[in-house]
């Protein structure tokens, strides 16, 4: 029963689960009751890939090495440039990335100050997987791009055509006027992606903001975003899962299915969660903007790296400029694809910072960021691959440090841990290292858009991905991720114990989503620690219960605060049920955390998704979701 939400019907929808595309038997995110047909079409039968009537060329051409010193895959784009020619060039990059998700290609597209496309001649740019499209400027209203900035539902199925799995891709700093395309197309900007899609200072004119692909067939379902310091007019939420907007201006919100959270929102719609699930916080406890490239009228590039705010609410950019420092391109080590560990850990050793330009990188022993205030700001999807169990990336317990924008994926051969803030104290896992007096509370490390892999584009292994030792660090964009589908898949495979682990104190999240971990996915230690927007799944292939238990418990909780912990508190988080490998699986509880008066969970929900059982939302509290009701969540609004 194919379904079709247009901007004008923000009715709920029904649940929805992940697709692997190709298989049946563990396939998520299809429309209960919906067949698959088995095989694939081209997305383009439904939303093609490219601009109508532009010919694409067979293969991006390359990159002219004068525009900029980031390599290959970084394409500089100048106003002057004929709007054909950037065109050409955008829709070669879309066809070869639109589903290409497991690919090894990273691009980044950058625009210098300046206008780009007419209304007669808009430019139409489509993102693909694994592609970062960023202006130049100081401000977002610095690039102007009259057209659209598209993501667009892939059709797995002439009549399956869904965004769940539209990972991956970055959109930031610029001004997209909307207009050009015809029809359906002409009605928005489309951004229908699901995680790791980070949609961060972005101004939206001329037209709505959709974050659902209503133009195709059904059933159109999005999983999950992340939107920060932008500026929108009506945003058409539609099918989309769980969103949490933080730090921005909207003119409208419509629909929600589960989970919606905003803080510091100017336009934000009013608190009412459950019906609708919208959580409103009027301000961000703590927040610090992504750093990003600048490049001057002289043509010297720069990195500015935003200031930190406390209680924030609204952009950081349109009443004055963004409050910070800017640092120039000398001052980085630019890494390449190729360039060994030894050779970037010399150039931070020297006090330099570290740009990781578009690739893969093999890392076969620890990127130690030592010094306080240190900036690591991958483009393009830059990716860090474990080689022979390494930690690909580890911070020492200093204030300061900004890491942006890297993926990092696990190898064949198990990590401890994918990456490291602060050095664990003796028996890690038991609290914060005895070192972390040297965080600063007015200067915390930030992590921003950091997603990790376990498994998807290759066989992976890592016993915990994220583990924070650190205090005061500010967690801004997580995605943790043991793979549900793609290569390298299965329970004894892909073997990943935690997603996150948080030993240190006063620690922040905003925009926690963690999937699939085989125990505990979040597991919180720490004093002090607050989280805004949790989003979570469990496992989905435990092979049978008794492989899924502990100490008399069914399951493991997606989000465990240790029971030692005093102050605690969550806005916001929902945990997903779905073993489809053995639908007679029980997970005793979503959220499990210590009776105490510091501790305090608000808007928390668990759903079913098709297989499994949940029995509660939190310790013992919430009614079970099973399949008599899948879709229909089970809510506590208020616990501690």
């Amino acid at each position: 029963m194919p379904l079709s939400l247009r901007p004008d019907s923000p009715s709920p929808l029904p649940p929805q689960r992940r697709h692997h595309p190709g298989t049946i038997a563990a396939s998520t995110a299809f429309l209960i009751g919906f067949a698959i047909a088995g095989g694939t079409v081209p997305a383009q039968a439904a939303a093609p890939a490219v601009k109508p009537g532009v010919q694409a060329p067979a293969s991006p051409p390359p990159a002219p090495a004068q525009q900029n010193p980031f390599g290959s895959n970084t394409y500089v784009f100048d106003p002057s440039m004929p709007v054909a020619q950037i065109q050409a060039t955008v829709d070669a990059i879309a066809a070869q990335q639109v589903d290409d998700e497991m690919g090894t290609k990273r691009y980044s597209l950058l625009f210098k100050p300046g206008t780009y496309g007419t209304p007669e001649e808009p430019l139409i740019v489509q993102v693909g997987y694994s592609t970062e499209v960023a202006g130049l400027g100081a401000a977002p209203t610095d690039v102007t791009i009259n057209g659209h900035v598209d993501v667009y539902n892939r059709c797995l199925t002439a009549d399956n055509c869904i965004a769940l799995n539209n990972f991956w891709r970055s959109l930031s700093n610029l001004t997209i006027n909307v207009t050009g395309l015809e029809g359906c197309r002409s009605s928005a900007n489309f951004w229908a992606a699901s995680q790791a899609s980070p949609m961060r200072r972005v101004n939206i004119t001329g037209g709505n903001l959709s974050l659902m692909d209503y133009c195709t067939a059904g059933p159109q379902y999005a999983s999950g975003g992340f939107i920060a310091d932008s500026k929108t007019g009506a945003v058409i939420n539609g099918s989309q899962q769980q969103y949490l907007v933080r730090d921005s201006s909207i003119g409208s919100w419509s629909n929600g299915v589960w989970n919606q959270v905003f803080s510091g929102v100017t336009g934000a719609p009013a608190d009412s969660f459950p019906v609708p699930p919208y959580t409103v916080l009027d301000t961000t406890p703590i927040s610090r903007e992504k750093p990003y490239l600048t490049v001057d009228p002289a043509g010297q590039y720069s990195v500015f790296v935003p200031s930190v705010r406390q209680d924030s609410a609204g952009t950081t950019w349109e009443n004055g400029p963004t409050q910070g420092r800017s640092i120039p391109l000398a001052e980085f080590y630019i890494a390449k694809p190729g360039d060994s560990v030894q050779a970037i850990n010399s150039q931070l050793a020297r006090g330099k910072n570290l740009i990781l330009t578009p690739g893969v990188y093999d890392i076969d022993r620890s990127i130690e960021v030592k010094r306080a205030g240190t900036v690591v700001l991958g483009l393009g999807m830059a990716t860090l691959t474990a080689v022979n169990g390494s930690v690909p990336l580890t911070v020492a317990d200093v204030p300061g440090v900004d890491i942006a924008a890297v993926t990092v994926d696990a190898g064949e051969v198990n990590s401890p841990a994918l990456m490291r803030v602060g050095k664990a104290s003796p028996g890690a896992g038991g609290g914060p290292a005895s070192s972390a007096v040297h965080s600063d509370p007015a200067n915390p490390t930030t992590l921003h858009d950091v997603f990790f892999r376990i498994g998807g584009p290759h066989v992976g292994k890592a016993s915990v991905s994220l583990e924070v030792n650190s205090d005061n660090v500010l967690l801004d964009h997580i995605w943790a991720w043991r793979a549900d589908h793609g290569n390298g898949v299965g329970w004894d495979t892909n073997t990943g114990r935690n997603g996150v682990i948080v030993n240190g104190n006063n620690v922040t999240a905003t925009g926690l989503f963690v999937e699939h971990y085989q125990q505990y996915n979040v597991i919180w230690t720490g004093e002090n620690g607050r989280t805004v927007f949790f989003q979570n799944e469990l496992p989905y292939d435990a092979p049978n219960q008794a492989a899924w238990q502990h100490d008399g418990v069914l399951g493991w909780a997606g989000y465990k605060v240790a029971d030692p912990v005093e102050t605690h508190e969550l806005w916001g988080g929902g945990s997903y049920v779905y073993n489809n490998v053995d639908p007679t699986i029980h997970a005793t509880r979503g959220f499990e955390v210590p009776v105490t008066p510091g501790v305090k969970l608000h808007s928390l929900l668990t759903v079913n998704l098709g297989a499994g059982t949940l029995d509660h939302v939190v310790n013992d509290t919430g009614a079970p979701v099973s399949t008599d009701a899948v879709g229909i969540p089970s809510y506590v609004a208020d616990f501690g």
